[in-house]
């Protein structure tokens, strides 16, 4: 079976930063997009960011904050989030994909369990 476990979570004050990973097993993703996804309490799923399957992406959100990036050899992607405000709260879903309409419509298959981050004011 397929599994996306992602660590690097937690609890950081305002201005500070976090490094999210997601590593998945059981197949090999390197010809996929890689995203992270978040929902913060009492709101619906935000896209956060993508890479692969296109040129990399961020949500408005993020932008200039936050950096996705990925290892196809270790099958990880990881978020560096910077500059960490209150409105960061969220769950942090990493999420595995393909292009199925272009230019920007895309399947995310796989999920990981989600990664709580706190920030706190």
């Amino acid at each position: 079976q397929v599994h996306l476990v992602e660590s690097g979570g937690g609890l950081v004050q305002a201005g500070g930063s976090l490094r999210l990973s997601c590593v998945a097993s059981g197949r090999t993703f390197g010809y996929y997009a890689m995203a992270w996804f978040r929902q913060a309490p009492g709101k619906g799923r935000e896209f956060v960011a993508r890479i692969g399957g296109g040129p990399t992406s961020y949500g408005d959100a993020v932008k200039g904050r936050f950096t996705i990036s990925r290892d196809n050899a270790k099958n990880a992607v990881y978020l560096q989030m910077n500059s960490l405000q209150p409105g960061d709260r969220a769950v942090y879903y990493c999420a595995v994909g393909s292009l199925v309409q272009s230019p920007s419509t895309y399947k995310y298959d796989y999920w990981g369990q989600g990664a709580h981050v706190t920030v706190s004011s």
